[in-house]
């Protein structure tokens, strides 16, 4: 009898590409037979606070949190440069506020003022915004699809885009404020981490090793069988113009996330170091990558 894994990924272009293979059984799962629980990553996060999936996709503003219970897996993280969440709006506001030129993220911002809608209070979108602009507090959480909207309808003054939703906004008439990747590589010059694939803990050794292997082969089975995967990417994605989801697979699916290497590692480190130091993530265990 082969055994269940519960795997929590996301409807967006970039986990059903990387997922697709492995759920459908397009490629040898070794004894292993998975129930996928496609949920937006906030919804995600929050599942795994309470320890229910065993292996899901975090956010790395959750991670801090849940890591007594989970370890980061080497295959099927989303990093990259040039990828990160935007800040939109529909009016034309400063990054700064004329009274404080010169002065760094976060001083007398014009964004201090600002209604913004987040899409969760634990995705790395928030983790970022919160260490930039750490006077920005009036926040309204909300899915990540719906954020635009808002915007567009003026029920908020901003908002924290992510996933597709980058190559859309312009068509509809909004304006980037502020890109939370730009001023992570001005600051820290290192990839930027967005999210991961865990695995519970007291797995045993060998299943956490199996699971790494095998979202590696889903991953290299969908670059090498692309026409064989796109159906299940089209079917989940928010946005179904062919080429918005190949540009969301293209920026986020990537070599990290076929195996983090030492620059992948050191970067996840220095982000969840920089949450803890600005006291918005707990402190880490000594390990958290899978071995």
């Amino acid at each position: 009898m082969n055994r269940k894994i519960i795997l929590g990924f996301s409807p967006c272009p970039n986990d059903t590409f990387m997922f697709c293979a492995l759920v459908n059984g397009m490629i040898d799962c070794e004894g292993l037979e998975f129930e996928p629980v496609m949920e937006d990553v906030e919804t995600l996060n929050r599942k795994a606070l309470n320890t229910e999936l065993d292996v899901t996709k975090l956010s790395f503003g959750v991670y801090a949190r849940v890591a007594k219970n989970y370890l980061i897996l080497n295959s099927g993280s989303a990093l990259g440069k040039n990828c990160g969440p935007l800040l939109i709006s529909k009016k034309d506001y400063s990054l700064f506020s004329p009274l404080s030129p010169g002065e760094g993220p976060g001083v007398r911002s014009d964004i201090d003022k600002l209604k913004i809608a987040i899409p969760g209070k634990f995705t790395t979108a928030n983790l970022l915004l919160s260490i930039f602009f750490p006077h920005a507090k009036n926040k309204t959480e909300m899915i990540f699809s719906e954020i635009e909207n808002a915007v567009l309808n003026e029920r908020v003054d901003a908002g924290l885009i992510i996933h597709e939703n980058r190559f859309t906004y312009q068509q509809k008439g909004l304006k980037k404020i502020a890109d939370m990747g730009e001023l992570w590589e001005e600051k820290i010059n290192a990839p930027l981490p967005l999210g991961c694939i865990a695995v519970k803990r007291n797995a045993d050794t060998g299943l956490q090793r199996k699971m790494d292997s095998l979202i590696n082969k889903s991953i290299r089975f969908a670059f090498d069988h692309p026409e064989k995967v796109m159906d299940y990417v089209k079917k989940y994605s928010q946005e179904m113009d062919r080429h918005v989801m190949q540009q969301h697979i293209d920026l986020y699916v990537n070599e990290f996330s076929l195996a983090l290497n030492s620059a992948g590692k050191k970067a996840i480190e220095l982000l969840l170091k920089k949450g803890n130091e600005t006291g918005l993530l707990p402190q880490i265990p000594n390990s958290v990558f899978v071995s």
